[in-house]
């Protein structure tokens, strides 16, 4: 696993005056968490726990709430996202023609597992459902940039253009 310095946020910080303003914006109702979840991962670039304390007290629930609505949906991130995102299909044309291979040689290089950010904070590791290019399988994206019919020892070259 990735050992990374955990960027400190302090109350002062002027984001959460512009956090506060957006829970306001919605009248402080519970029900807009995922709006305010979206609002507030835009701000800080992920949902730090200070940032979900502050969520959770301005609306009135509990912490365990807004962690729960934060780690259930693929779109948010508890961790602050890499300079360069990588993607390895998953599907299945891509996983029966080498996708896990792929992914395995990915976290080998990187030193992180599915959903990290490497220590440098380069590259954030995803693996991804369906990129939509399965007659180009196995395919793994970085940045939007597509990788067809990748193979893991085309992996070196690959991250050697976004060093």
């Amino acid at each position: 696993m990735a050992v990374r310095a955990v960027e400190c946020i302090e109350e002062s910080d002027p984001r959460f005056r512009r956090l506060d303003e957006v829970i306001e914006r919605y009248g402080r109702d519970p029900s807009a968490l995922i709006q305010v979840l979206h609002e507030a991962q835009r701000l800080f670039g992920y949902l730090p726990e200070p940032v979900q304390l502050r969520v959770a007290r301005r609306l009135g629930i509990p912490v365990s709430h807004v962690f729960g609505v934060s780690t259930f949906y693929a779109l948010f991130s508890l961790q602050p996202a890499g300079r360069h995102r990588i993607q390895v299909c998953m599907g299945t044309a891509c996983y029966v023609r080498g996708g896990e291979q792929l992914l395995a040689e990915l976290q080998d290089k990187l030193k992180v597992g599915i959903g990290e950010t490497t220590a440098d904070g380069r590259f954030r590791l995803e693996a991804a459902r369906c990129l939509g290019c399965c007659g180009l399988s196995p395919v793994i994206m970085v940045d939007g940039d597509v990788y067809a019919e990748c193979k893991p020892r085309l992996i070196p070259a690959i991250l050697r253009k976004y060093e």
